[in-house]
């Protein structure tokens, strides 16, 4: 109970540091023609993704909201992401909250950054400068911050995942570890909440949440993330970029 208390109180304090940090978003206006606030729908038409085969291999590109709507017959469009797992130096992770207008997982909690790389100049982004360019738009964090040698390709993972039956996910996720010092001031377009969760009350400081995690997140969180945190000292020692891993999305 102790520590349940310790980390209710540590969110609060932090739901009240992000509300300083964070520049209010303009009132929104419901894009009438999917129900979708105009800087969300500009993203899912501007954003070009990478449509890639089942062991990751670049076969096409298709725009955001292509990649993420439903098909009558459940299908969703296979294509290439990354999540980036943030931690600073004291081994702290931070844990966020998907602001309430985005298009899938509004108000989930999840890791520090979950987007895709895009086609850009005819050619498919690198997956740690597509990392730096969103941690940059949605953590606020300075790219002279986020060296790119500090980023640690870990892993892939295929996962396909329904969501509200209009919106869902299909992914090869790329796992990215950082670790390091940054300063973080979030985009209230994006993100709603944020704080940093030191290792050991996080198992506890799971169920205080007002909210569901995001599968890509709650997946890593039941298969690898006890691993990789324990190891963080020696995490280059546990990169398997070369592998694709399924798990089941337990809820």
């Amino acid at each position: 109970m102790l520590v349940r208390s310790l980390s209710r109180r540590l969110w609060s304090t932090l739901r009240y540091q992000k509300r300083f940090l964070s520049s209010e978003p303009a009132k929104p206006q419901q894009d009438v023609n999917y129900g979708v606030e105009p800087i969300q729908s500009e993203a899912l038409d501007k954003d070009i993704c990478l449509l890639v085969d089942e062991k990751d291999n670049f076969i096409g590109t298709a725009t955001k909201r292509e990649c993420h709507k439903v098909a009558d017959d459940g299908s969703i469009l296979l294509h290439r992401a990354f999540s980036v797992f943030l931690f600073n130096k004291r081994g702290d992770m931070l844990l966020q909250r998907r602001a309430s207008q985005k298009v899938t997982y509004p108000d989930y909690y999840t890791n520090a950054c979950c987007s895709h790389p895009l086609y850009i100049d005819e050619k498919p982004e690198d997956i740690i400068t597509a990392a730096r360019r969103r941690m940059n738009y949605e953590l606020g964090i300075p790219l002279n911050q986020m060296d790119p040698k500090l980023f640690t390709f870990l892993t892939r993972v295929h996962y396909h995942d329904p969501g509200d039956g209009v919106w869902g996910e299909h992914e090869i996720d790329h796992i990215l570890f950082f670790q390091g010092e940054v300063r973080v001031k979030p985009n209230s377009d994006e993100i709603s909440e944020y704080c940093f969760v030191p290792k050991n009350e996080f198992n506890s400081f799971i169920p205080t949440l007002e909210g569901p995690l995001t599968p890509w997140f709650n997946m890593i969180r039941r298969h690898r993330l006890k691993l990789w945190w324990d190891n963080l000292h020696r995490i280059k020692e546990l990169a398997e970029p070369d592998k694709i891993n399924k798990f089941l999305n337990e809820k």
